[in-house]
């Protein structure tokens, strides 16, 4: 129901100097319905007229563009990422390590102990090559690897086969932050907006053609974040409809219902915990991200149950909703983890299998735990021999990064470099040296620059305007990105950093959005605002396709590679 505004207090007097408004005094707020289920923005009448277009066919262009902007975005990420995919034929960066694992994954249910030097002959001759039956000691759970090597079951033991399902989740990707960024955002240009500067953003490409287990990270975290937003939806238009009207068709906020209704089922909260369990069984870092998500979800219920009008909407929550957030996420994601290591669980081969078996045909018997399921204490053990290795893994590497430098893009990694001699391996015969052939994982720098004021923009408008969708992008950030600052001593690279980048094109076109002006300014501040919005977009996109050659391993002459080296940490 909308009501009157009442005089804003003298704290929100005293925000002022920091950005906040309080609304004026006397004011109608927005209505209940609006702010449990806001409506989606339309285009404007006049840009309609403009192209025209009469009121039926702008409804029908403006309902064929919720999905065929998303899908004409993820168009164009599909052809940039799977062009020449198997190119470099080689064996780039950790593909060394992943490849081999995911081949032995999808055939024999647990990776091997390759022999040394075996890339070699694996690029040549790939259907010589035997899987090693001796198991390999591995420090990542399966679930990236069952994906990788599904592509490499389809397509082969060969570059495009084992990068072929990493590209392809990297443009479904970029399908997804359309349509999340719409959601988000209630405007289908934002949504595509986000989903064009993840297209464009060169970490994310680099990581969607190499076969590494972080994009596959990506995907998950990106697709709980989506399960829960919808579930936001869900929840919301559920208090909404159970609200009461009044006599002219107002909704009305009713502390009772707002505090004693059951939300039911909610299947998207536990498509978020099979994907989040799907997330850690990539790479572990996806249980800081269970924690962070599971946290923002609860704080949704409870900011719902408050604009339905709850009294005491903490106390709601907590009788209510917890428990079944609990159970819809953890023992979902618990059990979808445990899922993923069926493989190993079902033969007698893998490394670390027969541990427990081990333990009890000893004199002092399996120990305290020995009263547990054997498969479930040898799994254990693996996972703290892993554990153990990963915060002891402090040796220096070249390419190793504080994460503190990493939003700046302080130090990328090298995937792959070449120098191919004039008139050879693609390098123009008139090159007065020889050529540089790289494939750096660097994201785009104007992006990337660009995210560290929209980042403060976003917190500013979480702090100060209440904006949910602020908070919900700085979470996703936040939780990609802070776990890593707990372990600042052990070796870490900038290309982790790829499980955030979908949120900080979030917040870029959120801060693009400000740019361009609000629904109510004036034609000339909206004008002012598209043209500089405009031009960021562009040169964002220039600066992808300047960084082109050194994202593809493109042969280049020496001095444009070096014209491309902004920074000496870069080298």
């Amino acid at each position: 129901m909308a009501k009157t505004v009442a005089e804003p207090s003298s704290w929100q007097l005293r925000l002022r100097r920091f950005g906040y408004r309080p609304p004026a005094a006397g004011t109608l707020s927005i209505g209940t319905r609006d702010r449990l289920d806001p409506p989606y923005t339309r285009p404007s009448p006049r840009v309609m007229s403009l192209l025209g277009l009469g009121p039926a066919a702008a409804d029908r262009l403006w309902r064929l563009a919720a999905w065929g902007g998303p899908l004409l975005v993820a168009a164009v990420a599909g052809v940039l990422r799977f062009w020449n995919l198997g190119k470099p034929h080689a064996v780039i960066f950790d593909e060394t390590y992943y490849a081999k694992d995911s081949w032995a994954l999808i055939n024999q249910g647990y990776e091997g102990a390759w022999p040394k030097d075996i890339d070699k002959t694996i690029l040549k001759d790939p259907g010589s090559v035997l899987i090693p039956t001796d198991p390999g000691y591995v420090v990542h759970p399966p679930m990236g690897k069952w994906v990788i090597g599904l592509g490499e079951k389809i397509f082969g033991f060969e570059p495009f086969g084992w990068r072929f399902m990493v590209a392809l989740l990297g443009t479904l990707s970029v399908l997804m932050l359309c349509r999340i960024g719409r959601r988000l955002f209630r405007s289908t240009f934002l949504g595509c907006l986000a989903g064009l500067l993840l297209a464009v953003d060169g970490l994310h490409f680099v990581m969607s053609r190499t076969a590494l287990l972080d994009q596959v990270l990506m995907f998950f975290v990106l697709a709980a974040f989506g399960c829960l937003v919808l579930d936001r939806d869900r929840t919301r238009k559920r208090l909404a409809a159970a609200l009461p009207e009044d006599d002219e068709g107002v909704l009305r906020p009713d502390a009772e219902i707002a505090e004693t209704l059951r939300l039911g089922w909610r299947p998207w909260r536990i498509a978020a915990g099979v994907m989040l369990g799907l997330a850690a069984a990539t790479k572990w870092n996806g249980l800081y991200v269970m924690v962070g998500f599971g946290l923002m979800t609860v704080l949704w219920d409870i900011g719902a149950r408050r604009t339905a009008g709850a009294v005491r909407p903490y106390l709601a929550v907590i009788k209510k909703d917890v428990l079944p957030a609990f159970v819809s996420v953890v023992p979902v994601a618990l059990a979808t983890y445990l899922a993923t290591w069926t493989g190993w669980l079902v033969t007698d081969k893998g490394y670390f299998r027969d541990w427990a078996e081990k333990q009890d045909a000893l004199p002092n018997g399996g120990g305290t735990w020995s009263w547990l399921p054997e498969w479930l204490r040898s799994l254990w053990h693996y996972e703290t021999e892993v554990y153990n290795f990963h915060v002891g893994l402090t040796s220096p590497h070249t390419y190793e990064s504080n994460p503190w430098s990493w939003i700046v893009l302080g130090r990328p990694v090298s995937y792959f470099y070449e120098s191919p001699a004039p008139g050879a391996g693609g390098c123009p015969a008139s090159a007065k040296e020889k050529c540089a052939q790289e494939i750096l994982a660097l994201g785009t720098p104007l992006l990337w620059w660009a995210a560290c004021f929209a980042l403060v923009y976003v917190l500013w408008r979480w702090a100060f305007r209440r904006d949910w969708r602020a908070g919900a992008i700085a979470c996703a950030v936040a939780a990609g990105w802070a776990p890593w600052f707990l372990y600042q001593e052990r070796t870490i690279f900038l290309f982790y950093a790829v499980v955030f980048v979908p949120y900080l094109c979030l917040a870029v076109a959120m801060m693009i959005g400000a740019i361009i002006g609000p629904k109510g300014a004036t034609e000339r501040r909206r004008t002012f605002g598209a043209v500089a919005a405009g031009c960021l977009v562009l040169l964002i996109v220039w600066n992808f396709i300047y960084f082109w050659p050194i994202y593809t391993a493109t042969p280049i002459p020496m001095d444009q590679w070096r014209a491309r080296m902004w920074l000496d940490t870069w080298v």
